[in-house]
């Protein structure tokens, strides 16, 4: 039973896709995943509620996403057919968000787990063990990704063409 104003998760996130779109969705979508707040009935539910032709965006989906934020990049470079490794750990360096093609690190950092001088000292030190191994990192702040991605999207897109990784 449902009570007035309160529905399942599962009713949420359709709504989230008929009301907000394939980002939204996508992105709340892998959040549910990653909290584990979908039974395999419940994905089943949204599949068949979706249209077919947005099915594809559960299909993509990950239970592995750190942020939302990881999430619109993911899909958006997917769009553009870059295909990324995720959640990656890299020996020297840690866990890294994605890694295009071999050499390509690609970070999206959030206020609250970036904010602070002592964590945006070790992503430099993160950054400078990872150039020495011969990687590239990149890394985009929520402004940048959700407000001006067409300047992600180029510098992205540059690297890897820089790097000979784009065919």
């Amino acid at each position: 039973p449902t009570r007035f104003g309160i529905v399942s998760v599962e009713t949420a996130l359709t709504h989230v896709f008929t009301c907000a779109g394939d980002e939204a969705f996508f992105v709340s979508y892998e959040s549910a995943l990653r909290q584990r707040m979908l039974t395999r009935t419940a994905q089943s539910n949204i599949r068949a509620a979706l249209p077919s032709s947005a099915r594809w965006l559960m299909d993509i989906a990950r239970p592995d996403a750190d942020s939302g934020l990881e999430s619109l990049l993911r899909l958006r470079l997917h769009l553009l057919g870059i295909r990324l490794h995720c959640q990656v750990t890299i020996q020297g360096v840690g866990r890294v968000d994605f890694v295009a093609g071999r050499r390509l690190i690609i970070e999206v950092d959030g206020k609250a787990n970036h904010d602070s001088p002592m964590h945006r000292h070790k992503d430099r030190q993160r950054d400078a063990a990872a150039s020495a191994l011969g990687y590239e990192t990149l890394r985009f702040d929520y402004a940048q990704v959700v407000h001006d991605w067409p300047s992600v999207q180029r510098a992205i897109l540059a690297a890897l063409r820089r790097t000979r990784q784009l065919t």
